[in-house]
Protein backbone atom coordinates (compact mmCIF):
# COMPACT_ATOMS: atom_id res chain seq x y z
CA UNK A 1 0.00 0.00 0.00
CA UNK A 2 1.31 3.43 -0.91
CA UNK A 3 0.82 6.17 1.67
CA UNK A 4 0.78 9.73 0.49
CA UNK A 5 2.79 10.74 3.53
CA UNK A 6 5.86 9.07 2.04
CA UNK A 7 6.14 11.94 -0.38
CA UNK A 8 6.34 14.54 2.40
CA UNK A 9 8.97 14.66 5.18
CA UNK A 10 6.65 14.33 8.17
CA UNK A 11 7.08 12.52 11.45
CA UNK A 12 5.68 9.09 12.10
CA UNK A 13 3.01 10.54 14.33
CA UNK A 14 1.91 12.83 11.56
CA UNK A 15 1.54 9.89 9.23
CA UNK A 16 -1.29 8.42 11.30
CA UNK A 17 -2.62 11.36 13.34
CA UNK A 18 -5.41 10.91 15.83
CA UNK A 19 -8.69 12.43 14.69
CA UNK A 20 -12.40 12.04 15.20
CA UNK A 21 -14.11 9.78 12.64
CA UNK A 22 -17.33 11.66 13.38
CA UNK A 23 -15.70 14.93 12.36
CA UNK A 24 -14.09 13.34 9.31
CA UNK A 25 -17.34 11.90 8.01
CA UNK A 26 -19.41 14.92 9.03
CA UNK A 27 -17.21 17.23 6.96
CA UNK A 28 -17.15 14.69 4.14
CA UNK A 29 -20.95 14.85 4.20
CA UNK A 30 -20.84 18.64 3.97
CA UNK A 31 -18.61 18.35 0.90
CA UNK A 32 -21.04 15.80 -0.58
CA UNK A 33 -23.80 18.41 -0.25
CA UNK A 34 -21.66 20.96 -2.11
CA UNK A 35 -20.94 18.48 -4.88
CA UNK A 36 -24.65 17.65 -5.07
CA UNK A 37 -25.38 21.34 -5.65
CA UNK A 38 -22.58 21.31 -8.23
CA UNK A 39 -24.25 18.48 -10.12
CA UNK A 40 -27.65 20.08 -9.71
CA UNK A 41 -26.25 23.07 -11.60
CA UNK A 42 -25.29 20.65 -14.37
CA UNK A 43 -28.49 18.60 -14.61
CA UNK A 44 -30.78 21.63 -14.57
CA UNK A 45 -30.08 22.25 -18.25
CA UNK A 46 -31.42 18.80 -19.09
CA UNK A 47 -34.48 19.41 -16.90
CA UNK A 48 -35.36 22.71 -18.58
CA UNK A 49 -34.30 21.72 -22.12
CA UNK A 50 -37.81 20.99 -23.41
CA UNK A 51 -39.42 24.07 -21.78
CA UNK A 52 -36.67 26.25 -23.28
CA UNK A 53 -37.33 24.75 -26.70
CA UNK A 54 -41.08 25.28 -26.35
CA UNK A 55 -41.06 28.79 -24.86
CA UNK A 56 -38.01 30.32 -26.52
CA UNK A 57 -37.74 28.21 -29.67
CA UNK A 58 -34.24 26.87 -28.98
CA UNK A 59 -33.09 23.98 -31.20
CA UNK A 60 -31.43 20.80 -29.97
CA UNK A 61 -28.13 22.09 -31.35
CA UNK A 62 -28.47 25.32 -29.35
CA UNK A 63 -29.20 23.44 -26.12
CA UNK A 64 -26.27 21.16 -26.89
CA UNK A 65 -24.04 24.17 -27.54
CA UNK A 66 -24.99 25.63 -24.15
CA UNK A 67 -24.04 22.31 -22.55
CA UNK A 68 -20.72 22.24 -24.38
CA UNK A 69 -20.01 25.89 -23.45
CA UNK A 70 -20.42 24.90 -19.81
CA UNK A 71 -18.00 21.99 -20.13
CA UNK A 72 -15.48 24.07 -22.12
CA UNK A 73 -15.35 26.62 -19.31
CA UNK A 74 -15.31 23.84 -16.71
CA UNK A 75 -12.24 22.32 -18.37
CA UNK A 76 -10.49 25.70 -18.42
CA UNK A 77 -11.37 26.32 -14.78
CA UNK A 78 -10.10 22.89 -13.79
CA UNK A 79 -6.57 23.81 -14.78
CA UNK A 80 -6.70 26.63 -12.20
CA UNK A 81 -7.27 24.36 -9.20
CA UNK A 82 -3.58 24.19 -8.31
CA UNK A 83 -3.16 27.95 -8.53
CA UNK A 84 -6.22 28.58 -6.36
CA UNK A 85 -5.04 26.03 -3.81
CA UNK A 86 -1.64 27.71 -3.68
CA UNK A 87 -2.95 31.19 -2.92
CA UNK A 88 -6.15 30.49 -0.96
CA UNK A 89 -7.09 28.09 1.81
CA UNK A 90 -9.67 25.42 1.10
CA UNK A 91 -12.15 27.24 3.33
CA UNK A 92 -12.15 30.45 1.33
CA UNK A 93 -11.56 28.88 -2.08
CA UNK A 94 -14.68 26.73 -1.86
CA UNK A 95 -16.71 29.51 -0.21
CA UNK A 96 -15.90 31.88 -3.08
CA UNK A 97 -16.78 29.28 -5.69
CA UNK A 98 -20.14 28.54 -4.04
CA UNK A 99 -21.05 32.24 -4.07
CA UNK A 100 -20.12 32.49 -7.75
CA UNK A 101 -22.30 29.47 -8.63
CA UNK A 102 -25.34 31.06 -7.06
CA UNK A 103 -24.81 34.33 -8.90
CA UNK A 104 -24.43 32.53 -12.25
CA UNK A 105 -27.89 30.98 -11.85
CA UNK A 106 -29.70 34.32 -11.93
CA UNK A 107 -29.08 36.08 -15.30
CA UNK A 108 -31.20 33.63 -17.34
CA UNK A 109 -34.05 34.20 -14.87
CA UNK A 110 -34.09 37.91 -15.64
CA UNK A 111 -33.03 37.95 -19.31
CA UNK A 112 -34.29 34.81 -21.07
CA UNK A 113 -32.25 34.79 -24.28
CA UNK A 114 -29.88 32.39 -26.01
CA UNK A 115 -26.86 34.67 -25.58
CA UNK A 116 -27.54 35.02 -21.86
CA UNK A 117 -27.88 31.25 -21.56
CA UNK A 118 -24.52 30.69 -23.27
CA UNK A 119 -22.69 33.35 -21.23
CA UNK A 120 -24.18 32.29 -17.89
CA UNK A 121 -23.47 28.59 -18.52
CA UNK A 122 -19.91 29.46 -19.57
CA UNK A 123 -19.29 31.48 -16.40
CA UNK A 124 -20.88 28.77 -14.27
CA UNK A 125 -18.58 26.18 -15.83
CA UNK A 126 -15.54 28.40 -15.24
CA UNK A 127 -16.33 28.66 -11.52
CA UNK A 128 -17.27 25.00 -11.17
CA UNK A 129 -14.12 23.81 -12.95
CA UNK A 130 -11.71 23.98 -9.99
CA UNK A 131 -14.26 22.67 -7.49
CA UNK A 132 -13.91 18.93 -8.09
CA UNK A 133 -10.16 18.84 -7.40
CA UNK A 134 -10.54 21.10 -4.36
CA UNK A 135 -13.47 19.09 -2.98
CA UNK A 136 -11.51 15.85 -3.36
CA UNK A 137 -8.43 17.46 -1.80
CA UNK A 138 -10.50 18.63 1.17
CA UNK A 139 -12.08 15.18 1.52
CA UNK A 140 -8.78 13.30 1.26
CA UNK A 141 -7.32 15.55 3.98
CA UNK A 142 -9.56 13.69 6.45
CA UNK A 143 -8.83 10.12 5.24
CA UNK A 144 -5.59 8.10 4.82
CA UNK A 145 -4.54 6.96 1.34
CA UNK A 146 -5.67 3.34 1.64
CA UNK A 147 -9.14 4.38 2.83
CA UNK A 148 -10.08 6.92 0.18
CA UNK A 149 -12.29 4.80 -2.08
CA UNK A 150 -15.36 5.02 0.18
CA UNK A 151 -15.17 8.78 0.89
CA UNK A 152 -14.47 9.24 -2.81
CA UNK A 153 -17.59 7.21 -3.55
CA UNK A 154 -19.64 9.49 -1.30
CA UNK A 155 -18.33 12.50 -3.24
CA UNK A 156 -19.07 10.81 -6.56
CA UNK A 157 -22.53 9.81 -5.28
CA UNK A 158 -23.44 13.49 -5.40
CA UNK A 159 -24.08 12.98 -9.10
CA UNK A 160 -26.50 10.18 -8.30
CA UNK A 161 -28.15 12.13 -5.48
CA UNK A 162 -28.68 15.08 -7.80
CA UNK A 163 -30.49 12.85 -10.29
CA UNK A 164 -32.43 10.80 -7.72
CA UNK A 165 -33.47 13.69 -5.49
CA UNK A 166 -32.83 16.98 -7.27
CA UNK A 167 -33.92 16.01 -10.78
CA UNK A 168 -37.46 14.94 -9.82
CA UNK A 169 -37.74 17.89 -7.41
CA UNK A 170 -36.56 20.35 -10.04
CA UNK A 171 -38.82 18.66 -12.58
CA UNK A 172 -41.76 19.24 -10.25
CA UNK A 173 -40.73 22.86 -9.75
CA UNK A 174 -40.50 23.37 -13.54
CA UNK A 175 -43.89 21.79 -14.22
CA UNK A 176 -45.61 23.57 -11.32
CA UNK A 177 -43.95 26.99 -11.16
CA UNK A 178 -42.02 27.32 -14.44
CA UNK A 179 -38.44 26.71 -15.51
CA UNK A 180 -37.07 29.96 -14.02
CA UNK A 181 -37.72 28.74 -10.48
CA UNK A 182 -35.36 25.80 -10.98
CA UNK A 183 -32.45 28.25 -11.28
CA UNK A 184 -33.66 30.28 -8.27
CA UNK A 185 -33.84 27.17 -6.08
CA UNK A 186 -30.25 26.20 -6.96
CA UNK A 187 -28.98 29.72 -6.22
CA UNK A 188 -30.63 29.58 -2.79
CA UNK A 189 -29.06 26.18 -2.07
CA UNK A 190 -25.56 27.63 -2.62
CA UNK A 191 -26.23 30.40 -0.09
CA UNK A 192 -27.49 27.97 2.58
CA UNK A 193 -24.49 25.68 2.10
CA UNK A 194 -22.09 28.63 2.39
CA UNK A 195 -23.29 29.41 5.91
CA UNK A 196 -22.77 25.80 7.06
CA UNK A 197 -19.33 25.62 5.45
CA UNK A 198 -17.98 28.76 7.12
CA UNK A 199 -19.34 27.60 10.47
CA UNK A 200 -17.93 24.07 10.55
CA UNK A 201 -14.96 23.52 8.20
CA UNK A 202 -11.39 22.99 9.40
CA UNK A 203 -8.41 21.31 7.63
CA UNK A 204 -7.96 17.56 8.03
CA UNK A 205 -4.87 15.85 9.49
CA UNK A 206 -3.86 14.13 6.24
CA UNK A 207 -3.83 17.29 4.14
CA UNK A 208 -1.10 19.69 3.17
CA UNK A 209 -2.60 22.62 5.10
CA UNK A 210 -2.41 20.74 8.40
CA UNK A 211 1.09 19.30 7.93
CA UNK A 212 2.56 22.59 6.67
CA UNK A 213 0.80 24.81 9.21
CA UNK A 214 -1.37 26.47 6.59
CA UNK A 215 1.55 27.20 4.25
CA UNK A 216 0.34 26.64 0.68
CA UNK A 217 3.73 27.03 -1.03
CA UNK A 218 4.75 23.75 -2.72
CA UNK A 219 7.78 21.98 -1.18
CA UNK A 220 7.87 18.85 -3.32
CA UNK A 221 10.94 18.17 -5.45
CA UNK A 222 8.86 16.33 -8.07
CA UNK A 223 7.86 18.29 -11.18
CA UNK A 224 4.27 18.40 -12.46
CA UNK A 225 5.31 16.94 -15.82
CA UNK A 226 6.80 13.88 -14.11
CA UNK A 227 3.52 13.12 -12.37
CA UNK A 228 1.53 13.67 -15.56
CA UNK A 229 3.76 11.39 -17.63
CA UNK A 230 3.22 8.34 -15.44
CA UNK A 231 1.24 5.50 -17.04
CA UNK A 232 -1.25 5.67 -14.14
CA UNK A 233 -2.02 9.32 -14.86
CA UNK A 234 -2.20 8.89 -18.65
CA UNK A 235 -4.15 5.61 -18.61
CA UNK A 236 -6.54 6.87 -15.96
CA UNK A 237 -7.02 10.11 -17.88
CA UNK A 238 -8.17 8.27 -21.02
CA UNK A 239 -10.52 6.13 -18.92
CA UNK A 240 -12.24 8.99 -17.11
CA UNK A 241 -12.35 11.10 -20.29
CA UNK A 242 -14.28 8.39 -22.08
CA UNK A 243 -16.82 7.94 -19.32
CA UNK A 244 -17.22 11.64 -18.64
CA UNK A 245 -18.12 12.13 -22.30
CA UNK A 246 -20.93 9.64 -21.75
CA UNK A 247 -21.87 11.33 -18.45
CA UNK A 248 -22.17 14.75 -20.10
CA UNK A 249 -24.54 13.34 -22.72
CA UNK A 250 -26.63 11.64 -20.01
CA UNK A 251 -26.86 14.88 -18.02
CA UNK A 252 -27.93 16.89 -21.06
CA UNK A 253 -30.07 14.52 -23.13
CA UNK A 254 -31.31 11.49 -21.20
CA UNK A 255 -34.64 13.01 -20.02
CA UNK A 256 -35.36 14.18 -23.58
CA UNK A 257 -34.47 10.72 -24.92
CA UNK A 258 -36.84 9.06 -22.46
CA UNK A 259 -39.61 11.47 -23.48
CA UNK A 260 -39.21 11.69 -27.27
CA UNK A 261 -37.91 8.22 -28.17
CA UNK A 262 -39.18 5.91 -25.43
CA UNK A 263 -42.54 7.66 -25.14
CA UNK A 264 -42.63 8.50 -21.43
CA UNK A 265 -44.37 11.63 -20.14
CA UNK A 266 -42.26 14.57 -19.00
CA UNK A 267 -42.79 13.82 -15.32
CA UNK A 268 -42.02 10.13 -15.93
CA UNK A 269 -38.91 10.99 -17.93
CA UNK A 270 -37.57 13.27 -15.20
CA UNK A 271 -38.28 10.62 -12.58
CA UNK A 272 -36.66 7.84 -14.64
CA UNK A 273 -33.61 10.10 -14.93
CA UNK A 274 -32.80 8.94 -11.40
CA UNK A 275 -32.89 5.19 -12.14
CA UNK A 276 -29.33 4.98 -13.54
CA UNK A 277 -28.19 6.88 -10.49
CA UNK A 278 -29.78 4.36 -8.11
CA UNK A 279 -27.72 1.64 -9.78
CA UNK A 280 -24.68 3.93 -9.66
CA UNK A 281 -25.02 4.46 -5.90
CA UNK A 282 -25.32 0.72 -5.25
CA UNK A 283 -22.22 0.05 -7.36
CA UNK A 284 -20.27 2.97 -5.89
CA UNK A 285 -20.77 2.06 -2.26
CA UNK A 286 -20.45 -1.70 -2.71
CA UNK A 287 -17.22 -1.58 -4.70
CA UNK A 288 -15.67 1.28 -2.70
CA UNK A 289 -16.44 -0.37 0.65
CA UNK A 290 -14.85 -3.60 -0.57
CA UNK A 291 -11.87 -1.71 -1.99
CA UNK A 292 -11.08 0.07 1.30
CA UNK A 293 -11.66 -3.05 3.37
CA UNK A 294 -9.59 -5.40 1.19
CA UNK A 295 -6.78 -2.92 0.43
CA UNK A 296 -6.39 -2.30 4.18
CA UNK A 297 -5.87 -6.06 4.47
CA UNK A 298 -3.16 -6.20 1.82
CA UNK A 299 -4.94 -6.69 -1.52
CA UNK A 300 -2.88 -5.08 -4.29
CA UNK A 301 -3.92 -1.55 -5.21
CA UNK A 302 -3.95 -2.46 -8.90
CA UNK A 303 -6.98 -4.73 -8.41
CA UNK A 304 -9.27 -1.87 -7.37
CA UNK A 305 -7.45 0.96 -9.14
CA UNK A 306 -7.16 -0.64 -12.60
CA UNK A 307 -8.76 -4.06 -13.11
CA UNK A 308 -12.15 -3.33 -11.52
CA UNK A 309 -12.70 0.10 -13.17
CA UNK A 310 -11.43 -1.21 -16.52
CA UNK A 311 -13.84 -4.15 -16.44
CA UNK A 312 -16.70 -1.85 -15.42
CA UNK A 313 -16.09 0.40 -18.42
CA UNK A 314 -16.11 -2.57 -20.79
CA UNK A 315 -19.49 -3.70 -19.40
CA UNK A 316 -20.75 -0.13 -19.75
CA UNK A 317 -19.57 -0.04 -23.36
CA UNK A 318 -21.44 -3.24 -24.18
CA UNK A 319 -24.66 -1.90 -22.64
CA UNK A 320 -24.50 1.37 -24.59
CA UNK A 321 -23.99 -0.45 -27.87
CA UNK A 322 -26.83 -2.87 -27.12
CA UNK A 323 -29.40 -0.34 -25.83
CA UNK A 324 -30.63 0.97 -29.23
CA UNK A 325 -31.22 -2.59 -30.40
CA UNK A 326 -33.72 -3.36 -27.60
CA UNK A 327 -37.40 -2.86 -28.58
CA UNK A 328 -38.91 -2.59 -25.09
CA UNK A 329 -38.62 0.88 -23.44
CA UNK A 330 -38.42 -0.53 -19.90
CA UNK A 331 -35.57 -2.85 -20.88
CA UNK A 332 -33.73 0.07 -22.50
CA UNK A 333 -33.95 1.97 -19.22
CA UNK A 334 -32.63 -1.08 -17.35
CA UNK A 335 -29.75 -1.62 -19.80
CA UNK A 336 -28.67 2.02 -19.79
CA UNK A 337 -28.99 2.14 -16.00
CA UNK A 338 -26.79 -0.91 -15.43
CA UNK A 339 -24.13 0.26 -17.87
CA UNK A 340 -24.03 3.81 -16.60
CA UNK A 341 -24.26 2.75 -12.96
CA UNK A 342 -21.31 0.37 -13.17
CA UNK A 343 -19.27 2.91 -15.11
CA UNK A 344 -19.47 5.51 -12.36
CA UNK A 345 -17.12 3.53 -10.12
CA UNK A 346 -14.21 4.74 -12.24
CA UNK A 347 -14.41 8.18 -10.62
CA UNK A 348 -13.63 7.37 -6.96
CA UNK A 349 -11.26 4.51 -7.81
CA UNK A 350 -9.16 6.41 -10.35
CA UNK A 351 -9.18 9.65 -8.36
CA UNK A 352 -7.83 7.65 -5.42
CA UNK A 353 -5.21 6.14 -7.72
CA UNK A 354 -3.99 9.62 -8.64
CA UNK A 355 -3.87 10.63 -4.97
CA UNK A 356 -1.60 7.65 -4.28
CA UNK A 357 1.12 8.78 -6.70
CA UNK A 358 1.10 12.49 -5.71
CA UNK A 359 3.02 14.37 -3.04
CA UNK A 360 0.56 16.09 -0.72
CA UNK A 361 1.39 19.58 -1.93
CA UNK A 362 0.94 18.52 -5.56
CA UNK A 363 -2.41 16.78 -5.07
CA UNK A 364 -4.82 19.64 -5.81
CA UNK A 365 -2.94 20.75 -8.91
CA UNK A 366 -2.46 17.23 -10.29
CA UNK A 367 -6.07 16.29 -9.64
CA UNK A 368 -7.13 19.61 -11.16
CA UNK A 369 -5.28 18.83 -14.39
CA UNK A 370 -6.54 15.23 -14.40
CA UNK A 371 -10.16 16.27 -13.89
CA UNK A 372 -9.89 19.20 -16.32
CA UNK A 373 -8.82 16.85 -19.12
CA UNK A 374 -11.63 14.51 -18.06
CA UNK A 375 -14.09 17.38 -18.34
CA UNK A 376 -12.99 18.00 -21.94
CA UNK A 377 -15.21 15.03 -22.76
CA UNK A 378 -18.11 17.30 -21.96
CA UNK A 379 -17.01 19.72 -24.68
CA UNK A 380 -17.80 17.34 -27.49
CA UNK A 381 -20.47 15.08 -25.99
CA UNK A 382 -23.58 17.28 -25.65
CA UNK A 383 -23.03 19.40 -28.76
CA UNK A 384 -22.06 16.53 -31.05
CA UNK A 385 -25.05 14.54 -29.77
CA UNK A 386 -27.36 17.46 -30.51
CA UNK A 387 -25.96 17.82 -34.03
CA UNK A 388 -26.33 14.09 -34.71
CA UNK A 389 -29.94 14.10 -33.47
CA UNK A 390 -30.82 17.25 -35.46
CA UNK A 391 -29.49 15.77 -38.70
CA UNK A 392 -30.82 12.23 -38.25
CA UNK A 393 -33.94 11.09 -40.10
CA UNK A 394 -35.65 10.49 -36.73
CA UNK A 395 -34.72 11.15 -33.08
CA UNK A 396 -34.54 7.40 -32.51
CA UNK A 397 -31.98 6.99 -35.29
CA UNK A 398 -29.95 9.92 -33.99
CA UNK A 399 -29.84 8.67 -30.41
CA UNK A 400 -28.98 5.16 -31.61
CA UNK A 401 -25.88 6.53 -33.33
CA UNK A 402 -24.96 8.56 -30.25
CA UNK A 403 -25.22 5.56 -27.91
CA UNK A 404 -23.10 3.32 -30.11
CA UNK A 405 -20.37 5.94 -30.55
CA UNK A 406 -20.27 6.41 -26.79
CA UNK A 407 -20.00 2.64 -26.35
CA UNK A 408 -16.93 2.45 -28.58
CA UNK A 409 -15.26 5.35 -26.78
CA UNK A 410 -15.95 3.82 -23.38
CA UNK A 411 -14.44 0.50 -24.51
CA UNK A 412 -11.20 2.33 -25.34
CA UNK A 413 -11.24 3.86 -21.86
CA UNK A 414 -11.72 0.46 -20.23
CA UNK A 415 -8.76 -1.05 -22.07
CA UNK A 416 -6.63 1.96 -21.13
CA UNK A 417 -7.30 1.43 -17.43
CA UNK A 418 -6.56 -2.28 -17.63
CA UNK A 419 -3.30 -1.85 -19.51
CA UNK A 420 -1.68 1.21 -17.95
CA UNK A 421 -2.95 2.07 -14.45
CA UNK A 422 -0.56 0.83 -11.75
CA UNK A 423 -0.34 3.29 -8.80
CA UNK A 424 2.07 1.26 -6.61
CA UNK A 425 4.64 1.03 -9.41
CA UNK A 426 4.37 4.71 -10.34
CA UNK A 427 4.35 5.89 -6.71
CA UNK A 428 7.63 4.00 -6.20
CA UNK A 429 9.12 5.84 -9.19
CA UNK A 430 7.96 9.22 -7.86
CA UNK A 431 9.38 8.37 -4.42
CA UNK A 432 12.71 7.45 -5.99
CA UNK A 433 12.85 10.80 -7.82
CA UNK A 434 11.93 12.67 -4.62
CA UNK A 435 14.53 10.84 -2.54
CA UNK A 436 17.25 11.24 -5.16
CA UNK A 437 16.74 14.99 -5.42
CA UNK A 438 16.50 15.30 -1.65
CA UNK A 439 19.85 13.54 -1.30
CA UNK A 440 21.41 15.74 -3.98
CA UNK A 441 20.12 18.86 -2.23
CA UNK A 442 21.50 17.74 1.14
CA UNK A 443 24.97 17.13 -0.32
CA UNK A 444 24.97 20.33 -2.36
CA UNK A 445 24.99 18.51 -5.72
Amino acid sequence: MTDLSRHTPVSGAAQRPAHSPTTAWGLTGLLVVLYTINYGDKVVLGIVARPLQEELGFSASQIGLAGSAFFLAMAIGGFLAGTINRFASLRWALAGLAIAWGLCMLPIVVWAAFTVLIVSRFLLGLFEGPSSALIHTATYSWHPAEKRSLPGAFITSAAAISKIVLAPALGYVVVTYGWRWAFIVLAGASVIWLGLWLAFWRPGPYGDEATNGGNTKPTSLVHWKELMRTPTFLGGMVAVFSFYTLTSVVLTWLPTYFELVLGYSRIQANSLFGVPSIVAMIALFTVSFLADRLMSRGVRARVFRAIVPGAALLICAASMIAAPLIPTPALVVVTVSIGYGLGTIVYPLLNAAISEICPRDRLAGTLGFFLAVMTCGGLIGPFLSGVIVDHAATPAEGYSTVFQLLGLLTAIGGLSALLFVHPARDAARINAIQNSRGADASTGV
